[in-house]
């Protein structure tokens, strides 16, 4: 039987992120995850792009991470938002020697260089399994897996994401609700350079963000998450490529010139879920698995970043003090540190949704108003730019960009 420090079930973004964090400051490491590599692997899987925050790109290059990542990502320097194409503007442009706001890249890189990186570790990762029963006692974690084997730990960390069958076994309750909204995610190319420029575009249907990518011999590209109506969203997967682009450049005012070549497109439903607490007896919830929001910010992947980076403080500290993984104490500190910044990022990204949402002429004016105040008041303007590089609160070592 084989025994780790932490038993990580769920390997996309955020557990395979935790499992090299902790693997780099000398902590045993098991991940189950069920997915099959060749599939998340594959050039054609998850065609979508996150912005990563600054903040989380230092804690990338402390692990090892960034550099398998060099060439792929698109520097954010700017980021723009509107009330849809109305008169007034909000520009958070960073000075020069502040660097980035953070940088996008396709999914499909990060999880590559994630691969890649675990595949040199010292990681137990195990694809196309899954546990079949899990038992969590004081005494530590006992894990039946799907190939017949059983793991114990001293830890089981919950980052199968909404969805985690681990939270709904623990009996940890949710607040949780549903937008009327669909997100339709792509790429396109465009005949203008997007500068390095984030914009995000506010409809009453919801935003549309245009995501900067880097250029490819095609040309200038960008990701889009564009926000309808839950029940337009099957309409807008079955236009034809021109329609779609037709569409896209009208929400954009042609403001990047003609659009051409769209990627394959998906849609997902987009809801809130906040769990009432992300651990309990030798457990821990990390990324979507303890929280989910609105992608209006671009912060659901960094929030999980986040996680990521106080966890594993939390566990390499204790574990210089004596403590094993498990131990109650060092499990209410990472609750401590962790469920104030992520409900208040959860409450702000629903607020500015609804806020956002609300129909008719009076209501724009009043946002316009609101943006023009914002863009000319520095210190505001410098909160929401700390926000945007996850560089807020009690940030921990590795979003420093440091070792434990």
């Amino acid at each position: 039987m084989v025994h780790a420090d932490v038993l990580i079930l769920g390997g996309g973004l955020v557990g395979s992120t935790l499992a090299l964090a902790l693997d780099r400051h000398g902590l045993s490491v098991i991940v189950v995850d069920p997915a099959d590599p060749a599939v998340t692997l594959a050039p054609g899987f998850d065609g979508r792009a996150s912005a990563v925050a600054s903040a989380s790109h230092r804690m990338l290059e402390a692990i090892g991470v960034a550099e398998r990542l060099a060439g792929q990502g698109c520097a954010i320097r700017q980021i723009r938002v509107s009330d849809g194409l109305e008169p007034g503007k909000l520009d958070f442009i960073p000075d020069a020697d502040d660097g980035a706001l953070g940088t996008m890249y396709e999914n499909r890189a990060i999880r590559r260089a994630l691969a890649d990186a675990i595949g040199e570790s010292g990681v137990d990762f195990r694809s196309l399994t899954r546990a079949t029963s899990v038992d969590r006692s004081t005494s530590g974690v006992r894990a039946t897996l799907s190939d017949g084997s059983e793991v114990t730990a001293s830890l089981l960390v919950a980052a199968e994401g909404r969805n985690s069958p681990t939270r709904a076994a623990a009996g940890i309750a949710t607040a949780h609700w549903r937008y009327d909204h669909a997100a339709i995610i792509g790429a396109f190319h465009h005949e203008r350079s997007h500068e390095n420029i984030a914009y995000e575009i506010f409809y009453a249907a919801g935003p549309f963000a245009l995501l900067p990518l880097v250029d490819d011999a095609d040309g200038h590209r960008s990701a889009i998450v564009w926000t309808v109506k839950a029940a337009h969203a099957p309409g807008m997967l079955k236009l034809g490529d021109r329609g779609f682009l037709a569409e896209a450049e009208q929400r954009m005012g042609g403001f990047l010139g003609a659009l051409s070549k769209a990627s394959p497109r998906a849609s997902y439903p987009l809801g809130f879920h906040h769990a009432a607490t992300i651990t309990a007896e030798r457990l821990a919830l990390v990324g979507d698995a303890a929280h989910g929001i609105h992608p209006i910010a671009g912060q659901g992947l960094n929030l999980g970043f986040r996680d990521v980076a106080a966890l594993a403080e939390v566990l390499v500290e204790g574990r210089r003090l004596g403590l094993e993984p498990g131990d109650a104490q060092l499990l209410a500190r990472y609750q401590r540190w962790r469920s104030l910044d992520t409900m208040l990022v959860a409450g702000a990204t629903d607020t500015l949704t609804r806020l956002f949402g609300i129909p008719g002429r009076a209501a724009s004016a009043v946002r316009r108003l609101g943006i023009s105040a914002v863009d000319a008041i520095p210190p505001l303007k410098n909160r929401f730019m700390a926000e945007a590089r996850g560089e807020s609160g009690a940030l921990p070592k590795l979003l420093q960009g440091m070792l434990v």
